[in-house]
């Protein structure tokens, strides 16, 4: 017997915003009990950049979370503390790494509630961060958004996150057209099968197109080096200054380092969902097509290996407890790829579902696009320009955090870490490669197979235009392929990565 399809409502998924809470996220905890926590909150930026932040945290009281009554309030409380650990953390000359007890146990209260790591997560920053301006129009457009809180308070900052909460919110009807497409293929319905794959390249084509405003009114310079190193995890930041982890202080003397990744788009449980509907299977970074066989590692001295495991799966475990065991609901009942193989002879059926690859495969590559302009460009300039500059005075103090961590040591080439903490721009390239590996048309086929764009030489490989972008020094490089092929591999990095 085959198993039921998952009913979206039981997973906190929404039929109309998807991932986004059904209720509006709350401005403020009702209860006075945490007034302390919202007016940091509320002040954040100005205590970071007078430096009060980690005296005033110091001095709070340990509140206990017993007080929060419905899950709009764990929520809220969860994105206040993640926060203002992440300010203490990073909000200074150099990150420390023990969070004291009046932030960590109500954190970890939250975070054990709410099935979530003590850290930022992309829920936290985004899903459970935004208000609508005016009540009466609806909140699926950046025209009628605004976020709750910012480390920076600045627009480019809340730009950042709107862009996502856009999405989800356009994103959020793919969720039960995609769930009756599989139904559909359960009953050998190819006309409601093709009919939902088409909607569903429609609307990712307009996700991109809302990926693209990004760089509207979120400046490169402003993210690389004033919102970028609040949102870095404790995984594999040894360069910025967390060579063990943290420490999130429960008061017992017995809490020990933890290691996490921070806030990531990987982390958006509806971009993994349109990988599952549609059959595209991930592998560890790094590891071929068909054999299996992964990649050598990095030289001695260049940085950690890339993950054993698969690090889209290791995603999830950042993502809310029923958004999580929803995708696993989704994983059993998954049938669209099989059912166009099976009928394959039916042109609309392929067609419609290599279109949904090809337009899922443009998303991911214009984050490739976007990853390169706001941190492979922004660290080469920090590099050409700290290369310059005079040598820093031994006895000056000089702020360490994940924006000036420099992809260079000792004449050996380090990979620039995303705030996931791992190097992504490899693991970009091969997740957007493996879009367009299930396609079942020859032309989608050659066209997606993920061989280089522009190179020479290369069997199969679909040729494509070149785009002119920023280049070391200024200059102009050009671009090559669906989303640029960057040869200077040293040059890796992350943005909150999709």
């Amino acid at each position: 017997m085959l198993p039921a399809i998952p009913r979206p409502e039981d997973y906190e998924v929404d039929p109309c915003v998807g991932f986004l809470p059904t209720e509006l996220p709350l401005e403020c905890l009702p209860d006075p009990y945490y007034a302390q926590w919202e007016t940091i909150g509320k002040n954040l930026q100005g205590l970071i950049l007078s430096r009060r932040l980690r005296g005033v945290v110091d001095r709070l009281p340990i509140l206990s979370a017993q007080y929060l009554r419905s899950e709009a309030e764990w929520r809220r409380a969860y994105s206040l503390l993640a926060f203002i650990s992440h300010a203490y953390i990073w909000g200074g000359d150099k990150p420390l790494e023990v969070v004291p007890p009046s932030i960590s146990i109500p954190f970890l209260s939250a975070c054990d509630h709410l099935e979530l790591p003590p850290v930022a997560t992309y829920a936290g920053v985004a899903l459970w961060n935004y208000k609508p301006l005016f009540s009466d129009e609806a909140p699926d457009t950046l025209d009628n958004l605004a976020t709750l809180l910012t480390f920076t308070g600045s627009l480019d900052e809340s730009w950042f996150y709107l862009i996502s909460v856009a999405i989800e919110t356009r994103a959020g009807p793919i969720v039960p057209l995609m769930l009756s497409a599989i139904q559909a293929a359960r009953n050998n319905d190819s006309r409601t099968v093709t009919a939902c794959l088409q909607s569903f390249a429609e609307r990712l084509d307009e996700l991109a197109s809302l990926l693209g405003r990004m760089y509207e009114n979120c400046d490169p310079h402003v993210f690389y080096h004033r919102i970028r190193p609040f949102l870095a995890g404790s995984k594999n930041m040894a360069d910025a200054g967390l060579p063990n982890g943290v420490i999130f202080d429960d008061g017992t003397g017995t809490s020990d380092y933890v290691q996490y990744s921070g806030g990531s788009n990987a982390q958006s449980s509806v971009i993994q969902f349109f990988d599952l509907v549609l059959g595209i299977e991930h592998r560890p970074t790094g590891t071929k097509p068909n054999n299996g066989t992964a990649a050598a590692p990095p030289p001695e001295g260049t940085g950690p290996p890339p993950p054993s495991h698969n690090f889209i799966h290791d995603m999830r475990k950042y993502m809310p407890g029923p958004h999580r065991r929803f995708l696993e609901r989704v994983a059993e009942v998954a049938n669209i790829r099989d059912y166009v193989l099976a009928h394959q002879a039916d042109q609309a059926l392929a067609t419609s579902y290599d279109a949904c690859l090809a337009m899922l495969r443009n998303f991911r590559d214009k984050h490739v696009q976007m990853v390169s302009r706001y941190i492979i460009i922004k660290s080469r300039e920090m590099r050409r320009d700290s290369t310059a500059a005079s040598p820093t005075p031994a006895n000056s103090t000089q702020k360490v955090n994940i924006a000036n961590t420099q992809s260079a040591d000792g004449g050996k080439k380090k990979d620039l870490r995303g705030t996931g903490g791992t190097a992504l721009i490899p693991f970009l390239k091969q997740a957007r490669d493996e879009t367009g590996e299930p396609a079942i048309g020859s032309w989608a086929r050659r066209l997606l197979g993920g061989a280089p764009a522009g190179l020479e030489g290369v069997k199969g490989g679909a040729r494509l235009g070149a785009v002119t972008g920023e280049g070391r020094d200024g200059a102009a490089v050009q671009i090559k392929g669906l989303s640029g092929i960057w040869m200077d591999n040293g040059e890796m990095g992350g943005i909150c990565h999709w």
